[in-house]
C-alpha cells in the first residue's frame, strides 16, 4: 500500500504498566521532528503508586473491556490532525494491529505484540507468564496487580535485581481482567488477508511473555500482498524493552524503519 510521510505518532501502552513507560520515547521522537503522544488508558491517568492504592477495588478499571480500550485509541487516532503512525507495546501492539487493520494509521509498529485472536499461543514461557494475569476463577469485579515475582519472570528477566525492583515500583499498576481476557475473543480479531499500511513487528530474544517464536508466527499469518511488512528479532531484549537499558537502540531501529517507508 501507499507509504506515508506523516509525522504524528500515537503510542499505545500494554497491560499492567503505566503509560509513563513511553516518556523517554516521546522525547526521542519529538527531537527527530515528530509530534508524539502517549495517552493513558481510561481510569489510569494517575501515578502508579496512586493506582496501586486502589487495588483491588477500582471498579471503573475493573469494568473496562478490550472493546472499550480499542475504541478509546481509535477515537484518538480519528481525531488527530493527520492519520498517525501507531506504535504499541504488548497488548498495545495488538491494538496497533487492529487499528492499522481498520485503516486508522499511516504506519504501524507492534513492539513485542500480543497475538490477534486465531493465533493460539502454545509457547511454554507465554503460558507460564499469562495464566495468572487472566485472573481465572476470580471475580471480574476486582482488578489484578501482578506480583513482583511474576513481574520478574514476565517483564524484567535477566536484569539486575535492583533494576527489577526499580522498574516494578516505577511502572507496575493494576489491571482489568476483562481486558486481559478480551484477547481471547473477537475483540482481538484482525483480517490477515487485508492490505494494510506499513507494519513492523519487533520481538526480543529474552522475552518470556511474548517470545520471538510467537511473534514470528504472527508475521507469517499476514498475507504477503502489496503491503509493507517486516519482522525483526532484537538481541538481549526482554518484555520491558521500552525502559530496559538500551531502549534507544530499539527506538533508533523504528525511526530508521519509518524513514525507510516514508
Amino acid at each position: 500500500m501507499k507509504l506515508t510521510n506523516n509525522k504524528t505518532i500515537l503510542f499505545i501502552t500494554g497491560a499492567f504498566v503505566s503509560h509513563i513507560c513511553w516518556d523517554s520515547w516521546v522525547d526521542y521522537f519529538e527531537q527527530r521532528g515528530y509530534h508524539a503522544i502517549a495517552p493513558p488508558w481510561p481510569y489510569k491517568d494517575d501515578l502508579p503508586r496512586v493506582l496501586r492504592e486502589r487495588q483491588p477495588y477500582d471498579v471503573d478499571l475493573a469494568d473496562l473491556t478490550l472493546t472499550d480500550l480499542v475504541d478509546h485509541y481509535a477515537n484518538f487516532a480519528i481525531n488527530l490532525p493527520e492519520k498517525p503512525i501507531i506504535i504499541g507495546h504488548s497488548l498495545g501492539g495488538l491494538i496497533a494491529q487492529i487499528l492499522i487493520n481498520r485503516g486508522l494509521g499511516s504506519a504501524g509498529v507492534g513492539v513485542h505484540p500480543i497475538p490477534p485472536v486465531g493465533i493460539i499461543p502454545y509457547e511454554f514461557t507465554f503460558l507460564k507468564s499469562t495464566w495468572k494475569v487472566l485472573g481465572l476463577f476470580s471475580s471480574l469485579h476486582n482488578t489484578l496487580l501482578m506480583s513482583f515475582k511474576d513481574f520478574q519472570y514476565s517483564f524484567v528477566n535477566e536484569m539486575p535485581i535492583h533494576e527489577q525492583l526499580i522498574a516494578y515500583e516505577k511502572y507496575a499498576i493494576p489491571e482489568s481482567k476483562r481486558v486481559a481476557r478480551g484477547g481471547l475473543t473477537a475483540a482481538a480479531k484482525v483480517d490477515f488477508d487485508k492490505e494494510h499500511a506499513p507494519l513492523l513487528l519487533l520481538s526480543g530474544s529474552l522475552d518470556n511473555l511474548i517470545p520471538p517464536h510467537l511473534i514470528n508466527r504472527i508475521y507469517k499469518r499476514y498475507k504477503k500482498n502489496a503491503s509493507v511488512l517486516e519482522y525483526v528479532e532484537m538481541a538481549n531484549r526482554n518484555h520491558a524493552t521500552l525502559t530496559q537499558p538500551g531502549w534507544e537502540n530499539v527506538a533508533r531501529y523504528i525511526s530508521n524503519w519509518l524513514n525507510k517507508v516514508s
